[in-house]
């Protein structure tokens, strides 16, 4: 079983998301980010469940969808994960994940 990592950026996006929800309800912010959180256990057991990231397939990176979101990440090794970025399916996603991570 391969073990999950969450980048600084992917955490601040968890920040981020958290503080926009609870501008309407805190109660519900929290709820929706400990769900966010518990789908992506599934990659310790499954770290190849996600799709290859179209936008990004040169990279290899990999996504998984919940509800709105694209969570992002790469695999190390054989089995452990890197959670790279939380992106809103409505961003314009290869442009914010160029530009947060520098990549041409």
């Amino acid at each position: 079983m391969g073990k999950i990592r969450w980048t600084e950026k992917a955490s601040s996006h968890l920040h981020a998301i958290h503080e926009y929800i609870a501008r309407d309800s805190k109660t519900y912010a929290t709820r929706f980010i400990r769900s966010l959180i518990t789908a992506t256990t599934k990659l310790e057991t499954m770290p190849r469940i996600g799709r290859i990231v179209p936008e990004l397939e040169n990279y290899g990176f990999r996504e998984v969808i919940y509800q709105n979101y694209r969570i992002v990440y790469r695999i190390i090794g054989n089995e452990d994960v890197e959670i790279l970025a939380i992106l809103h399916g409505a961003r314009n996603f290869k442009k914010a994940f160029y530009e947060e991570w520098e990549l041409r």
